[in-house]
């Protein structure tokens, strides 16, 4: 990778986590060289766990990456790839999705062109790519813009704004992946040899 490498991104909350926003097609063709483009930005590794230098804060819901590209996909709008990026470690967790960063990749995708829907309620679908799962998110377009502005609160975060609803569709997929163990009821042992009832999804 060249010194100086320009990343063009935005900053953007969803819910109540903060995130890098990134076009893939802004990403160097290598993949292998997302790696240590995107812990830069974000500051880590950092031994004193506060990305001071970089665009994380230290905590653990504002150390995350968002990567969104036109879908290949006939049934999407979009893709988006989610990393959790460690603080202290030299490592992006690829494995996972965040459900109040999806929140926000529609208002990316509106935002980037990415996405063109006309003006009413409107309706983006996203390929979360890291759990290969559909998701709709409904948010109101005025002029081709994505309405940010609104009353709608929430608990975690001090200012109201408009809402955006997701649709997880399958989230579960079929009952194998639901109850892992295949069984509706487990018996735990417990450390003093008494056992409890449990459900485990």
């Amino acid at each position: 990778m060249e010194d100086g490498y320009r990343l063009p991104a935005t900053l953007m909350r969803g819910g109540t986590s903060k995130g890098l926003f990134i076009r893939a097609d802004a990403l160097p063709d290598d993949t292998e060289q997302w790696h240590p483009l995107l812990l830069r930005a974000i500051g880590s590794p950092d031994p004193y766990g506060r990305q001071t230098d970089g665009l994380g804060s230290g905590s653990a819901n504002s150390s995350k990456v968002v990567i969104v590209s036109p879908s290949r996909r006939d049934d999407c709008d979009v893709d988006a790839l989610f990393g959790h990026v460690f603080t202290k470690e030299a490592r992006i967790d690829w494995s996972g999705n965040c459900g109040n960063l999806a929140a926000a990749v529609p208002l990316f995708a509106v935002m980037e062109k990415l996405a063109r829907p006309e003006d009413g309620v409107a309706t983006i679908a996203i390929w979360q790519a890291n759990v290969g799962k559909r998701i709709l998110a409904e948010l109101e377009i005025f002029k081709g813009q994505a309405v940010w502005q609104g009353d709608f609160r929430i608990d975690g975060v001090a200012f109201p704004g408009a809402p955006i609803r997701l649709r997880y569709l399958d989230p579960a997929g079929d009952c194998s992946e639901m109850f892992p163990t295949g069984c509706l009821l487990d018996k735990l042992k417990l450390p003093d040899g008494s056992q409890v009832d449990a459900t485990l999804i």
